[in-house]
């Protein structure tokens, strides 16, 4: 799989987004963003969506469905939303 990158993020987006990509369980993220201010826990909710975005664009990159319209479209949507 291709390394996650995300583009776009400020200084202090980046910072939460290294936190948050180094905690490994579900809950400590939760518990974590519980912990900010509402600015930041708006901030890590887009990061975690641009993170799961990534990670099916690196596993769709992987498997080869780039050259599947239909994984294509699928993705599509998911980007939408």
């Amino acid at each position: 799989m291709n390394d996650i990158v995300l583009t776009g993020l400020n200084r202090r987006q980046k910072i939460l987004a290294d936190i948050i990509w180094n905690i490994e369980e579900w809950d400590q993220v939760e518990i974590f963003m519980k912990s900010l201010p509402k600015r930041d826990r708006i901030d890590c909710e887009g990061i975690i969506e641009m993170m799961r975005m990534q990670v099916v664009e690196a596993y769709a990159e992987g498997m080869g469905l780039r050259n599947y319209p239909e994984a294509n479209e699928l993705i599509a949507k998911v980007k939408r939303k």
